[in-house]
């Protein structure tokens, strides 16, 4: 038995040269270490991305069962809470409206900035009542020099807006925001909102979103809907719109009916000063400072509301670059704060434990770590390889069933785009690759955990160009960047999954290659950088 296991059985003595068919040799090592070792770790595998399924199913199921009861027999906000429209005394005057801030934090933001000021500028609310404080982190002399020339054109129409500069750009927006709080000229103010760049709020939105604050003292935080102006400009901004409108139309919602809490979007929000006082102010310990204020606010006992008919529009990443660079901060941001604040949650003596449940299990685990990793390790990885496996099945619930109705529930914020549904999982399956490593650099606290890069907006700027281009003007050589445009680590699954639906097609059982062959159609397409807007060169 001894002379059975021992090593010299599980290994060749030798490995003669060129003579030795190399496949050959390791079809032999495969099949040694395969039964022993390959097949209970992906059957382990297995079972971890079907549990990681259910849970998921599970939380969507709920959420959409919530949100058709919402819809059916939920009343109105306005109905719900205490709301009555800011109208003007005769008596006092103006002084029946609270003093509003509004904060717009750029950062060389020339395509933009026009369009947000001047919406800013354009709110219905007296101009005595209110303060417009441009926070400017722009690095090119030249923009920053456009951007106060703005702000200046405005104030000369009688338009209190204030252009602030910072000597660093310590804590990129949260710091911005922080000292922004801290001027004189604020301390009398009562809310502030926050509008990014490329935000533009149509002229009653203070008029719609500031008494919900004002006539209930419980509220700290009004958040509106975004929608979206270049929605069309290409495919990646709808698969883009798809999956935010999923999150406004459903998992803002629900968080804003069932618990009065949801994460703070950053922008198209209106925050009451004091609730941001008490839960100690902006940090930029994270990537996500938004997330960071609504998670320790609401763990104060403050409230929030979601307002789905009060919508800003806004400017979504058109160019791939810029959407990467978006989801590792989204991703990383919600992992990192999840480490850094769990057990300042499971200690709260405020909230009831069902809220501490919800935000701990359902808004942070599921939501912003699960969601991501079983989408990449199941669909990308672990599926593909149980063909190169047969020993370990996969039930059909798992592979099919659930993921079908996961993404069912999924499309319904955006119906328009239903017929792109199949492409929108094949890409949110891509995108999971970073989404997924975003997240384990949050988790782990890694080098990478706290990189700030400020999405680029494009506003205008290329239908501008396509304008401005005469006729008779030659055209430009299109500059081909091989490092914006090869991505080897699509390029290398797209290779692993090419292989799997070969091996499926030529011996499998379960018909999965046309599944394989579409998903590596889908990580060649970008991992060649055909995806979104491509800028060429000046």
């Amino acid at each position: 038995m001894g002379d059975i296991v021992s090593g010299k059985n599980l290994i060749p003595e030798s490995f003669p040269g060129a003579s030795v068919d190399l496949a050959a040799q390791i079809g032999m090592l495969w099949n040694l270490i395969k039964a022993p070792l390959i097949v209970p770790l992906l059957q382990l595998a297995v079972y971890i991305c079907l549990a990681m399924t259910v849970m998921l199913f599970v939380e969507r199921l709920y959420m959409g069962i919530v949100i058709i009861l919402v819809k059916l027999f939920w009343k109105k906000p306005e109905k719900r809470y205490n709301w009555e429209p800011i109208c003007d005394d005769l008596e006092i005057g103006n002084s029946a409206f609270p003093l509003v801030l509004i904060q717009i934090p750029m950062f060389n933001e020339k395509e933009v900035y026009k369009i947000s000021i001047g919406a800013a500028c354009n709110l219905s609310w007296p101009s005595d009542r209110l303060v417009i404080q441009v926070l400017d982190d722009s690095t090119d002399f030249v923009i920053k020099d456009m951007i106060e020339k703005e702000c200046q054109r405005w104030a000369s129409k009688g338009v209190n807006i204030r252009y602030q500069i910072r000597q660093s750009r310590g804590g990129y927006k949260a710091g911005a925001l922080k000292e922004g709080l801290t001027h004189d000229y604020v301390k009398d103010c009562e809310y502030v909102t926050i509008f990014d760049a490329d935000f533009r709020p149509e002229p009653d939105f203070l008029r719609r979103a500031i008494p919900f604050l004002e006539f209930n003292p419980q509220i700290a935080l009004v958040q509106a809907r975004w929608r979206f102006v270049n929605s069309d400009e290409c495919l990646l901004t709808r698969m883009q719109e798809m999956s935010l409108d999923y999150h406004f139309t459903v998992e803002q919602e629900v968080g804003s009916a069932t618990h009065a809490f949801f994460g703070f979007n950053g922008t198209g929000g209106v925050w009451r000063i004091a609730a941001i006082n008490e839960a100690g102010g902006w940090k930029d310990r994270t990537t996500v400072e938004d997330m960071d204020l609504a998670v320790r606010s609401g763990l104060k006992g403050w409230k929030f509301l979601y307002l789905g008919d009060l919508q800003v529009k806004s400017e979504l990443p058109s160019t791939f670059k810029a959407f990467r660079y978006q989801q590792h901060r989204w991703s990383c941001g919600p992992a990192n704060l999840f480490r850094k604040m769990v057990m300042e949650i499971v200690k709260n003596k405020k909230v009831t434990l069902w809220k501490k449940v919800y935000v701990i299990y359902s808004f942070f685990f599921v939501r912003k770590i699960i969601a991501h990793m079983v989408t990449f390790f199941f669909f990308c990885v672990v599926l593909p390889l149980t063909i190169l496996v047969p020993e370990v099945e996969v039930p059909i619930w798992g592979a099919i069933y659930i993921p079908c109705i996961i993404t069912t529930l999924n499309s319904v914020g955006t119906p328009r785009s239903i017929h792109l549904l199949f492409y929108w999982i094949l890409f949110e399956n891509v995108m999971s690759l970073h989404r997924t490593k975003a997240t384990f650099i949050g988790l782990l606290d890694a080098k990478r955990s706290n990189e700030w890069v400020v999405t680029e907006k494009l506003g205008d700027a290329l239908k501008n160009k396509d304008n401005n281009k005469s006729a008779k003007q030659a055209p430009k050589k299109f500059k081909f960047n091989i490092g914006d445009r090869i991505h080897l680590t699509e390029l290398g699954f797209a290779v692993f999954l090419f292989f799997t639906g070969c091996y499926d097609f030529m011996y499998g059982k379960h018909n999965y290659f046309i599944y394989i062959f579409l998903q590596t159609i889908t990580f060649l397409i970008v991992g060649f950088g055909y995806v979104g807007t491509i800028v060429p060169s000046s």
